[in-house]
């Protein structure tokens, strides 16, 4: 095969930087120009029929918006910027990349004046006498900080971070763009050379070996009581297919981590619902029982596993499989005896071709297993769904969001109690219908994570759910949603407080004046809808979903339950503070 030069004429460089995401199937950048970056921003012009600049009020909104296209569409999120500020707003969504391995890319700049980089000129961060250290400073946060000080290193500096943001577990990579390196042209003899984008894409990862993949096999078709366990890696590798076939397949249970709720639909009759500190009974019960435990995609973090509690996963009375993309996850938190390393739609393709034709009636076990569970312990029938208290109770509002969503609907969540309450009492209906925070739990992530889903899936109903405080902090998104034509509803929980704080510390600096949030959306050019009894919320939620407008309803809720009353007693038993 001939290897073609990316280049036959001479090209400006930020051109080509916008070439490059272009080539690399990046559909959107999301961001506010800024530095130098204003340069790609023209170079991104040439483009805009292929790549869609989002232009965004704040960094923070891009940051999230950028890791949500990452996390749905396996391509890198762009987040584009200046140094300081996509580094000081922007990590709303670049921490939560990095800790929950979302592909992402943050294009920003030194800041830098030619000539001047030793006379502390204004914003530079070059790392100089004078300056602060970007390169350092994003290094904390990323897989790898790529610089560029010249043309041709801007454009393969772009495509190297693609294909690292890609490579492995992915990641947010930065690049830093030097003043003169975006300022230039490359021509088709400059060297080092440059060649089109493609051949820096990295190649899909390789099948797990088979012997393990045969051992692991046995092992899951040899347990009595197995239960399978998704995080949020099923969803990063787009494995919900597989995931749903295996598990009726190999006759598995399957409860999601917090993280990984939406993987699953938990109207499934082999689901159980989120397991750990916040999950369902019915999926911590099953769960302990277990003698087997197959782990895709997770990293068990404390609160997954209710702090470690032995009575719920314990390496010495189950076996454990683990499949994960990154070797360092594996066996990290319990001793797994079969280790599978791969992509996670790859390995469980191999996984049911093993156990499909020695299966049996294991389904038909599992799924009475499943029932039995949820009819001992209840499962989403709690009788709040219907209750009529005013200020209305939390699982009031959850019970209408079920009843008058559709199935494909997509709800994302912010911080704080109210995301607590969704996790533990909102029953997803299809795959891929439930965002959340994965790794850092940032407040404010609920509107722009909404933004960046519809922009994905424009044809499903999307609907942010925040609480008052999280909503105040990126309430700006919704001028986005105005102008970029993004029709989302945000449904807030407007309790007056930071139910979190309040209910764990106390009331002080915690409680709220009352703000009509409906109101602040009218004035934006939303529409909005305050709603203060329980039996108006159905019907204002039916209206939004018609309107196909972006909409705020503020949803007077009540104090009276906590997150105490969901927090299972597995991890009040094991939490540190009992300790």
């Amino acid at each position: 095969m001939t290897i073609e030069p990316m280049l036959t004429e001479e090209t400006p460089a930020n051109v080509l930087v916008a070439r490059v995401l272009e080539e690399a199937g990046i559909e959107m950048v999301f961001g506010i120009s800024g530095g130098h970056t204003g340069r790609i921003v023209s170079g991104l012009s040439q483009y805009q029929n292929r790549v869609r600049t989002v232009l965004v009020r704040e960094e923070s909104l891009g940051g999230v918006m950028a890791e949500i296209y990452g996390r749905l569409t396996r391509r890198p999120g762009v987040l584009l910027g200046q140094g300081p500020w996509v580094l000081g707003n922007g990590l709303l969504g670049t921490i939560e990349a990095h800790l929950s391995s979302s592909p992402m890319l943050l294009l920003t700049d030194f800041s830098d004046a030619p000539r001047f980089t030793l006379h502390a000129p204004y914003q530079q961060a070059t790392g100089d006498w004078g300056s602060w250290d970007a390169r350092r400073a994003f290094s904390g946060v990323t897989k790898h900080v790529m610089q560029a000080h010249d043309p041709i290193a801007a454009v393969q500096a772009t495509q190297l971070a693609i294909k690292h943001a890609l490579a492995g577990q992915p990641g947010p990579v930065a690049v830093l763009y030097a003043h003169d390196s975006l300022a230039g042209s490359v021509g088709p003899d400059s060297q080092p050379m440059l060649y089109p984008t493609r051949h820096y894409l990295p190649s899909p990862p390789p099948p797990a070996e088979t012997r393990q993949v045969e051992a692991a096999a046995v092992a899951l078709l040899a347990a009595q009581k197995p239960v399978l366990i998704a995080g949020n890696g099923v969803r990063i590798a787009q494995a919900y297919d597989q995931l749903r076939r295996l598990a009726e397949a190999a006759g598995l249970p399957v409860a999601t981590t917090a993280a990984g709720k939406g993987c699953f639909a938990e109207t499934h009759p082999l689901a159980l619902g989120v397991f750990g500190t916040f999950g369902t009974a019915a999926g911590n019960a099953c769960i302990a029982e277990s003698d087997l435990v197959l782990v895709i995609g997770s990293k068990l973090s404390p609160s997954d596993t209710a702090w470690e509690n032995r009575a719920l996963l314990d390496p010495t009375r189950q076996s454990f499989v683990q499949l994960d993309i990154e070797p360092r996850n594996a066996s990290w938190n319990y001793p797994a005896e079969h280790v599978l390393i791969g992509d996670a739609a790859i390995v469980l393709d191999q996984l049911i071709e093993e156990v499909r034709p020695r299966a049996g009636d294991r389904r038909q076990q599992a799924e009475q297993r499943v029932a039995l569970h949820r009819e001992r312990h209840g499962y989403f029938n709690d009788r709040s769904y219907f209750a009529d208290d005013q200020p209305i109770l939390p699982q009031r509002a959850i019970g209408e969001l079920m009843r008058n969503l559709p199935e494909d609907a997509i709800v994302t969540c912010d911080a704080g109690e109210n995301r607590i309450m969704m996790t533990h009492w909102y029953q997803t209906k299809r795959a891929e219908g439930f965002l959340q925070a994965a790794g850092s739990g940032p407040m404010g992530f609920g509107i722009p994570a909404a933004l960046g889903a519809k922009l994905v899936h424009p044809d499903r109903p999307v609907v942010a759910v925040v609480g008052d405080g999280g909503f105040a902090m990126t309430m700006n998104g919704l001028m986005t949603a105005i102008e970029q034509d993004i029709p989302i509803i945000t449904v807030v929980f407007n309790n007056k407080a930071l139910g979190w704080v309040l209910h764990g510390s106390g009331r002080f600096a915690a409680e709220f004046n009352d703000f009509n949030h409906a109101e602040i959306a009218r004035a934006i050019g939303c529409r909005g809808v305050r709603v203060e009894e329980p039996a108006a919320l159905g019907p204002a939620l039916r209206e939004a979903l018609a309107a196909r407008a972006p909409t705020v309803i503020d949803v007077r809720t009540s104090l009276e339950v906590t997150f105490a009353d969901i927090t299972s007693q597995l991890a009040k038993d094991a939490s540190p503070r009992r300790r």
